[in-house]
């Protein structure tokens, strides 16, 4: 969908279910009658930090346009609204299972400066089709809401609610409908995307739902998935890795840690020889296959030697795309109430270091790139995105979206350069 003037403003923050949930409020406003003095902030609630810079970028934008209507949503919002109406810069405070209905966005004298409900008694995912997003290069589809796991560290589920399916009938259809729109890639995402179906009559597994979307929109061309919980990948989706090649050879997994007494502290349910022979079976399957993860550095009483073994861990699974987060303390968790804390310096160097070594290996996954070929999604002219994620820099401006055969013959700037075959 292209911006319009008389649109309100969306600022995004946080995860790809976010982006997904900013396009769906946009129609919503828009077909509410909300124009270009609304500012809508979609907020996130992973780190105290992603908070903070929401507040600060609340101030900043009331303060650019003091006659602006500002509306907070997102999992901040949702796990603590009185924080946000507090702020005299806000006008309206919305829940995340609210914020997705469209008797949410009427005028203000319609509705309290609260909106927020009681996200766990919800107990279905409204599915929104959406014709287009802003970035035409791919679209993002919400599969899956929600989170019934409760590791010790994460606020999420208290922002986002039970874990909840959307039937494969509708994303089906949203596909069709993306498709027909001219996407060529198209990212299913959730909060626990593995956890798909569970909630459904027959429990689908989430590679069976991928199996019957793929037959059902043959004219799909690219799929590619969001963050996998280890634990839960099923056999059905273990197979579309091996023989399927719409399915992009990259996964991200939500790793966490590579020391398993952390990771038991973390109350996670797999430990690091699970991930490693995660990534040994993909590689196995697809020799092309490329990893990220997500890494949380510093979390409570971990010593230098849990540490190093997340290193270890990162060297030895050749995980190239690394979401670092210094761990943060999230009010309300069991992890916030351990007492042997990591100094924040700490937490912050060691995320420096993990961060460093995904530049490491992203660099020799660029140079092990040179002279093979990809098959390319165009983002914005002439910068495009290959099936393994990697950037590539072409040598004239295409089509956004379009789907193109490149040749790698170099790197420069952190990214692959290209030429078309034609």
């Amino acid at each position: 969908m292209s911006k319009d003037k008389t649109e309100p403003q969306i600022k995004t923050f946080g995860c790809r279910l976010n982006f997904y949930e900013s396009e769906v409020m946009r129609v919503l406003a828009l077909e509410a009658g909300l124009g270009s003095d609304v500012i809508i902030f979609n907020t996130c609630a992973v780190t105290k930090e992603s908070e903070r810079q929401a507040r600060q970028a609340i101030r900043r934008a009331k303060k650019k346009n003091p006659q602006a209507k500002i509306i907070v949503t997102g999992c901040s919002a949702q796990i603590d609204p009185q924080v946000y109406a507090q702020m005299d810069e806000v006008e309206r405070v919305i829940g995340n299972d609210l914020k997705l209905r469209a008797e949410s966005w009427g005028e203000q004298e319609e509705h309290p400066k609260i909106l927020v409900n009681d996200i766990m008694l919800v107990k279905e995912t409204v599915s929104h089709l959406i014709e287009g997003f802003e970035d035409r290069s791919r679209a993002f589809l919400q599969v899956q809401n929600g989170c019934d796991h409760r590791c010790t560290f994460c606020i999420i589920p208290y922002g986002r609610g039970k874990a909840r399916s959307v039937p494969v009938v509708e994303i089906a259809r949203q596909v069709h409908t993306l498709v027909r729109g001219g996407y060529n890639e198209i990212v299913f995402t959730g909060v626990d995307v593995t956890s798909y179906g569970e909630d459904l009559d027959g429990k689908p597994t989430l590679g069976q739902m991928i199996t019957e979307v793929l037959e059902l929109v043959p004219e799909l061309m690219r799929l590619r998935l969001s963050s996998l919980d280890p634990a839960a990948i099923d056999d059905e989706l273990w197979c579309l890795i091996a023989e399927e090649p719409k399915l992009c050879p990259h996964l991200h997994l939500s790793v966490q840690a590579g020391d398993d007494m952390i990771l038991k502290r973390m109350k996670r349910r797999h430990l690091r020889d699970d991930v490693i022979e995660i990534c040994r079976r993909a590689r196995d399957l697809r020799d092309d296959m490329v990893f990220g993860a997500d890494i949380i550095a510093g979390f409570p009483t971990e010593t230098e030697e849990m540490f190093e073994n997340t290193l270890k861990l990162v060297e030895e699974c050749n995980l190239t795309f690394l979401h670092v987060f210094p761990y943060s303390e999230r009010q309300g968790t069991p992890a916030a109430r351990i007492p042997d804390k990591v100094p924040v310096s700490v937490r912050k160097e060691r995320a420096v270091r993990l961060r460093a070594l995904g530049k490491l290996h992203l660099a020799k996954l660029l140079e092990c790139s040179v002279g093979k070929e990809f098959d390319v999604i165009v983002e914005n002219g002439q910068i495009g995105k290959t099936e393994t994620f990697l950037p590539v820099h072409l040598p004239e401006k295409y089509e956004i979206g379009k789907l193109i055969r490149v040749h790698v013959t170099g790197i420069m700037n952190g990214m692959l350069v290209g030429v078309r075959v034609s």
